[in-house]
């Protein structure tokens, strides 16, 4: 039965590039398709983060309260979107770029989903490619 996974980042790993090893881990280890983000608390050296509607990421380089992360796993990707607290607690959130590096730590937990497979198709509505959630045996 697969099981709760909880990762402790330390100074200089990049948020999203770690999360994805550690998806890549638990797909190996416990034949994981699907999984999300349940909490996450840290601090960040510098985050990318690209605003609704905006083709390109937008650098915050600041010391960084990672406020909320959320976002779902699979092998095709993870999306992440995640809130930010500046110094002087002004927040800044969007969708998670490579480059958020980690200040002193980031605290994750993360679900594995059993039952479900994740898979990110092109959509024509949106020119992204999206999330297609399935149970297992329906794909």
């Amino acid at each position: 039965m697969p099981q709760t996974h909880v990762l402790r980042l330390t100074p200089g790993e990049d948020l999203r590039l770690a999360l994805a090893k550690a998806f890549a881990d638990l797909q190996a280890g416990q034949n994981t398709t699907a999984a999300c983000i349940i909490s996450a608390v840290g601090s960040l050296s510098r985050a990318v983060l690209r605003y609704a509607d905006q083709p390109e990421g937008t650098l915050l380089a600041e010391p960084l309260e990672l406020v909320t992360l959320s976002g779902t796993l699979s092998a095709d990707g993870v999306h992440l979107h995640a809130s930010v607290a500046t110094a002087c607690g002004e927040m800044r959130g969007g969708h998670v770029m490579p480059g958020c590096v980690v200040r002193t730590t980031a605290e994750i937990v993360l679900a594995p989903l059993p039952g479900w497979v994740f898979t990110r198709e092109q959509d024509a509505q949106t020119g992204f490619k999206e999330l297609v959630a399935k149970p297992v045996g329906r794909a």
